[in-house]
């Protein structure tokens, strides 16, 4: 039975994913990697058009930018959370401070990439929850 679990697992991959961004450069990056790596991606430039999209959409993943106007990201993110507790959210900032690490992950984030967005660094990290995993190593 382990065997079936571990397995049904492992075939869990994200296939939609929300980008959240009020760059656009940065969405474009985003989304290059993204489909590369075989993801289908819809964008949102603002937190509240974030929660739209995914209220109508039910993406499978996230990725939520730190620093925004308006709603920030980790109201975002806190938002999100009540809507689907279980929804893998990925946040991304050029802020490393261990004290925004620990912020965002109190606040149910399943893991924190740095900007500019890595492709390699994203794919792990997309591998690593894939596995049923979160990408906090410490």
């Amino acid at each position: 039975m382990n065997g079936i679990k571990l397995n049904l697992r492992l075939m869990f991959r994200p296939k939609k994913v929300l980008v959240v961004d009020d760059s656009s450069l940065s969405r474009k990056i985003a989304r290059q990697h993204l489909e590369g790596l075989g993801y289908e991606v819809a964008e949102a430039p603002d937190g509240m058009l974030a929660l739209e999209e995914y209220a109508i959409e039910q993406q499978d993943l996230v990725i939520l930018d730190l620093l925004m106007s308006g709603m920030t990201g980790l109201e975002v993110l806190k938002v999100l959370k009540q809507m689907n507790p279980s929804l893998p959210v990925i946040v991304v900032s050029a802020d490393i401070q261990h004290a925004t690490r620990t912020e965002v992950r109190e606040a149910g984030a399943i893991g924190l990439l740095n900007k500019p967005l890595n492709k390699d660094m994203l794919a792990e990290l997309l591998e690593t929850i894939a596995q049923g995993r979160t990408g906090w190593t410490d």
